[in-house]
């Protein structure tokens, strides 16, 4: 078979008849972006929150009087499949706030009766007797009862922490006023009203507790446990007008400012040598003020002190009725609290709101916030907050809130006029340079946050948001 041969003139390379651009990029000048950080987010709560400044470092809440209620959650240990009440964590209830003898409350606690429940069963039924206080260690609890027209309402739907039938413990005639249904599998304690009684009568301490506890319960408080002011209205003539005072809390919640810090160094040839076009120094300063911004966010979110999500009234916390942000949950987390200025949620969050609004065939309107378009819902726009966290079982919780000191609401807090300050509340101090010709700057940013009255912060918890398979 012959074999065909090319001309001697094809076998050549190719020869440029011109320089190679990749030749000629040696002799030009690039054009370059700033760096850029993935880390960086809208931080809208940042940008919302109202910021007061914040002399000596501390603010302090002043509020009227209230009568502590003791209604907060209350945590279990867990050993295996044992749960057993922490006996401290029963000065939450209401009977028990402000009782310290840890003997008896061990023995209360000790009195408690685990009981496991599974999906769909009823737990208590309207109209029955009630013996007990029932403290819930995991799993969700529906509260149903009957309405006016006789159709079944919703009361409640509680979770871990909560409990219910604590009136129970001291009215011997009392009843239950709703259905209890469980809605997951999970855990309860039971206290007996027989086995409370045991207890107190073997401590004097506890008997004379529960007769203060009695005697405060006879004091006249307004709805929201403030003591009431006495007043006329109404009448005519020479009516004795009653005398009337505001009394306020003697020990009052103080914040203090916290910190985020960090040093940045530079060395001193990178710093002397390759500022142009872009100042490095500059540059390495303003990525590390937006990390810190970013931690600074994270903890007004999680903090355990002061971060809105562990300080938030245990009142003003909400279940979802079905796991899925509904438009029924949203409006019941209005209605919470007057004057609504947003929801701070997390992005997948709001994904699962908007397929909860288009499976009822509700589309959110859109607001303007700082000439960005955002979701509403009945006009109050919901931002996306990524410090917001997720559980492991997808769920996680949409906070409302009112802001402002003339509100009564939730407010940013720091000080300006810090030495070296660089952006308010913010400072840049320079620290020298060592002996390796590293530059060192102390980046320090102060701040908290402070709710102003219960009500200013309401929180939507276990929110499911992973999508349902069809």
């Amino acid at each position: 078979m012959a074999v065909e041969t090319l001309p001697e003139a094809e076998l050549e390379p190719h020869r440029r008849s011109s320089l190679s651009t990749a030749a000629a990029r040696n002799l030009a000048t690039t054009t370059k972006s700033a760096p850029q950080m993935q880390e960086i987010t809208s931080r809208w709560l940042l940008r919302m929150l109202p910021w007061v400044e914040t002399k000596g470092g501390t603010y302090r809440v002043n509020r009227r009087l209230s009568y502590a209620v003791g209604d907060g959650n209350i945590e279990f240990i867990q050993d295996g499949a044992d749960v057993r009440v922490i006996p401290y964590e029963l000065g939450e209830l209401a009977l028990l706030r402000g009782f310290e003898d840890l003997e008896v409350l061990t023995a209360i606690a000790d009195r408690c009766v685990q009981r496991d429940f599974r999906t769909g069963e009823v737990l208590v039924e309207r109209g029955t007797p009630s013996d007990r206080i029932h403290l819930i260690a995991h799993g969700r609890i529906h509260q149903t009862s009957v309405g006016k027209y006789g159709d079944e309402v919703t009361v409640a739907v509680l979770a871990d922490g909560d409990r219910f039938g604590e009136n129970a413990l001291l009215d011997a005639d009392a009843t239950w006023d709703y259905t209890a249904t469980a809605e997951t599998p999970g855990t309860l304690l039971t206290l007996s009203r027989a086995d409370f009684a045991a207890v107190m009568s073997a401590s004097p301490s506890l008997q004379a507790h529960i007769q203060q506890f009695s005697s405060l319960s006879l004091q006249r408080q307004n709805t929201h446990g403030e003591a009431e002011i006495a007043m006329s209205a109404g009448h005519t003539g020479e009516v004795e007008l009653p005398g009337a005072f505001v009394d306020y809390e003697l020990h009052p919640r103080e914040y203090e400012l916290s910190v985020a810090q960090t040093v940045l160094r530079v060395h001193t040839r990178v710093a002397d040598l390759y500022n142009g076009p872009m100042n490095q120094t500059e540059e390495q300063l303003r990525l590390t003020i937006e990390a810190l911004r970013e931690r600074q966010e994270h903890e007004l979110i999680n903090n355990r002190e002061f971060g809105l999500l562990h300080n938030a009234a245990f009142k003003q916390r909400i279940q979802p009725h079905s796991g899925p942000p509904t438009p029924d949950d949203l409006d019941e987390l209005l209605s919470r609290r007057r004057s609504t200025k947003f929801f701070l949620a997390h992005p997948r969050t709001i994904a699962a709101i908007g397929r909860e609004l288009n499976a009822r065939g509700l589309y959110p309107n859109h607001v303007d916030v700082g000439g960005q378009h955002v979701p509403a819902w009945r006009g109050v726009p919901i931002l996306p907050c990524n410090k917001i966290p997720i559980s492991k079982e997808n769920t996680s919780s949409i906070l409302a809130m009112r802001t402002g000191e003339d509100d009564q609401g939730v407010i940013g807090l720091r000080q300006t006029g810090l030495p070296e300050e660089y952006e308010p509340g913010l400072s840049v101090r320079f620290m020298g340079i060592n002996e390796q010709a590293i530059i060192s700057y102390l980046v320090s940013t102060y701040y908290s946050a402070a709710i102003l009255v219960p009500d200013a912060l309401g929180v939507l918890e276990n929110v499911l948001i992973a999508r349902k398979r069809d």
